[in-house]
């Protein structure tokens, strides 16, 4: 079972608002709250909204609507991080619409949630944390992330508006058997095709795969101008293959039902 949660706060000309989305193997809501009731750690990893806890420590929610309701607590083990900033140097570049930040590429998971009565128990669990900062997703983007036998990966594709123009830009990372390997536009990596659920990205002498096999999403909402007024379509668990190779040679290529997939591009 897979179980994914976004807080996140707003602002836009239309008004400012909290939020938090859940989306399991089964289905996605939301929970809104006012802007006032979201709190962010300073000096730390952490988020409350209202007395819903999201910190490097775990997780502590009660939630309910019309819809659906949320009650337990997970807890977090030690936390792995990136070697530095998922977004190299483009950190640092103004006017960019996303920024996204990597927390921890696997940590264990312990505990228990109740959605809708259904108990996502976590006694053998692995987690995953990333963040965005920005005004807008994306107009086209791949994104996917996975834990497997030895390792874990993300990697994300995007169109990129930068001061009047566009470019596809990269970024990932791979912790295999211990070691982390980058993938990213600042490194020299691009995306060789985007097409038919699946990406192609080189890197000098590293080439990568993801294709989406069979999708399970769900609809999220999404910013456009900080009003979260787009949707898109996220596979929590569903079919996917990646493949890896460096110098010619096949570090990893499996299958997995158990990837997590959002394919925003028109081909």
């Amino acid at each position: 079972m897979t179980l994914a949660v976004i807080p996140a706060a707003h602002k836009s000309g239309q008004g400012s608002s909290s939020s938090v989305q859940l989306i399991t193997n089964s289905g996605a809501w939301t929970f809104d709250f006012p802007y006032e009731a979201y709190r962010e750690n300073p000096r730390e990893f952490g988020v409350r909204i209202g007395e819903n806890v999201f910190d490097a420590g775990g997780i502590r929610m009660k939630l309910k609507n019309t819809a659906c309701t949320v009650e337990g607590a997970v807890y977090f083990g030690r936390l792995t991080p990136i070697r530095y900033d998922i977004m190299g140097p483009f950190r640092y570049v103004p006017f960019m619409e996303c920024r996204h930040s990597v927390v921890s590429m696997m940590h264990s998971v312990t505990g228990e949630m109740s959605v809708n009565g259904d108990v996502f128990n976590f006694d053998n669990a692995s987690g995953y944390i990333e963040g965005d900062r920005g005004r807008s997703f994306p107009k086209e983007y791949i994104w996917t992330q996975c834990h497997f036998d030895g390792g874990s990966l993300m990697l994300s594709a995007a169109d990129i508006p930068v001061l009047g123009l566009h470019f596809t830009g990269v970024i990932g990372a791979i912790i295999w058997r211990g070691r982390e390997y980058r993938i990213a536009t600042y490194l020299g990596a691009s995306a060789l095709k985007i097409a038919d659920q699946a990406i192609t990205v080189k890197q000098r002498d590293k080439l990568f795969m993801a294709r989406l096999i069979e999708k399970a999403s769900y609809p999220l909402n999404a910013p456009v101008g900080g009003e979260m007024s787009r949707t898109i379509h996220e596979s929590a668990a569903c079919k996917a293959r990646y493949r890896f190779e460096i110098g010619g040679e096949l570090v990893f290529d499996f299958t997995t039902n158990h990837a997590s997939f959002e394919y925003e591009y028109n081909k």
